[in-house]
């Protein structure tokens, strides 16, 4: 075990026996003044983060994730609320006296500079002695899969590599987390993909707090302990990766996380613990739980995946939809399948290509959509 792991190890146990959560916000506001109107950024977010979580804030543009994340870093002030580090108030502490480090999408790599060179700045600015800066340096290479390009300028290395040596710039000066603001947003699809990997097996082989932030859904799934889901200056929903796709709290998680379908009805019945929705003549959704009341009204969401589709009515306690198909799409792993419902609703459905490349149904094509009632998920608005 390096020195590096064996510190940040002995920095999460420390933390973790005493309770502490790496990173809180309690409240935190962020108002800014534009064209005579005070404008709220973030509106009141609350949330903790423990000591060694990859934990990624996750929305669109404008959301606020950015903001949230300056105001962690100490780039921004907030407008109210308090900011703690490890339990530390520090709301009105200034960014380099927080123990937190920042990865950007540009990276910022000094180009007269070598990969040794970018590396060992920070730790000369801090005088640190040769011996101890030459062992940091080369045991951080090692952990980023750098060891041999030392001499290598950034215009020499794909973007890839710059950005492995913009993290390890930023993990030589053990800070105790790391905020990376969409570092990967400059590289191709392929690439990225594969970054994704390298991010999540150094963020654990380091043991620090990563804070990620992104618009991405699948660099979130992805990389992430925990997901906050943000939009317009709040956090929708915070949970695990799998229970965010699988259970999306509100439309906005349900349509921003994946592809979903978002189906409205009324309790029509309840039986054996499930809520009967009445679609049309002869579609039903069953959606599991308690609660509901005949009349409710309830939207509900269903993954693509989630739905079988037929043409012929399927039997059993399922929920169950009449459609038309109105286009068909291959895609190599699957057919994706739009079909139009008599409401005029149109539903996705994603069928693996598991045998060969034969579609279920063609365009035109009257089919049936059934699904498990635990794959309907009534969701708010």
């Amino acid at each position: 075990m390096t020195d590096i792991q064996a510190g940040t190890e002995a920095a999460a146990a420390a933390s973790t026996s005493a309770q502490v959560p790496a990173i809180e916000l309690d409240g935190v506001v962020k108002e800014y003044l534009a064209h005579g109107e005070v404008v709220q950024a973030v509106k009141g977010v609350t949330l903790t983060i423990t000591e060694g979580e990859f934990f990624s804030l996750l929305g669109p543009s404008g959301c606020g994730k950015t903001t949230t994340m300056r105001m962690i870093a100490g780039f921004e002030d907030p407008s109210r609320g308090t900011v703690r580090l490890h339990g530390q108030d520090v709301t009105n502490v200034p960014p380099n006296k927080r123990d937190v480090n920042m990865v950007f999408q540009s990276y910022a790599l000094f180009p007269h500079m070598n990969v040794w060179e970018n590396v060992a700045f920070g730790l000369r600015r801090k005088k640190i002695g040769e011996a101890e800066i030459k062992r940091r340096v080369g045991e951080m290479l090692e952990i980023v899969a750098l060891t041999g390009r030392e001499k290598r300028r950034p215009r020499e290395m794909s973007g890839g590599q710059q950005q492995r040596v913009a993290l390890a710039r930023a993990l030589v000066n053990k800070p105790r987390a790391l905020l990376l603001d969409e570092p990967l947003g400059a590289l191709d699809l392929k690439l990225r993909q594969a970054m994704q990997i390298e991010l999540k097996r150094i963020q654990r082989e380091v043991g620090i707090t990563f804070v990620y932030v992104t618009h991405d859904q699948s660099e979130a799934l992805t990389m992430s302990d925990r997901i906050a889901v943000m939009n317009d200056g709040l956090v929708e929903q915070l949970a695990s990766p799998r229970e965010i796709y699988e259970s999306p709290s509100t439309a906005f998680v349900a349509g921003f996380i994946g592809t979903s379908n978002l189906l409205s009805g009324t309790v029509d019945r309840i039986v054996s613990g499930s809520a009967v929705l009445r679609l049309g003549q002869e579609g039903r959704v069953l959606v599991a739980g308690d609660g509901f009341q005949v009349a409710d009204p309830v939207a509900v969401t269903v993954r693509p995946e989630k739905i079988t589709i037929s043409t012929e009515e399927p039997a059993g306690d399922l929920s169950v939809v009449p459609g038309i198909v109105s286009e068909v799409v291959y895609l190599g792993l699957y057919n994706s399948y739009a079909v139009s419902l008599a409401d005029g609703a149109e539903v996705t459905v994603f069928q693996q290509n598991a045998l060969d490349s034969t579609s279920t149904a063609e365009r035109g094509d009257a089919v049936w959509l059934s699904w498990q009632p635990r794959h309907s998920y009534a969701i708010g608005s």
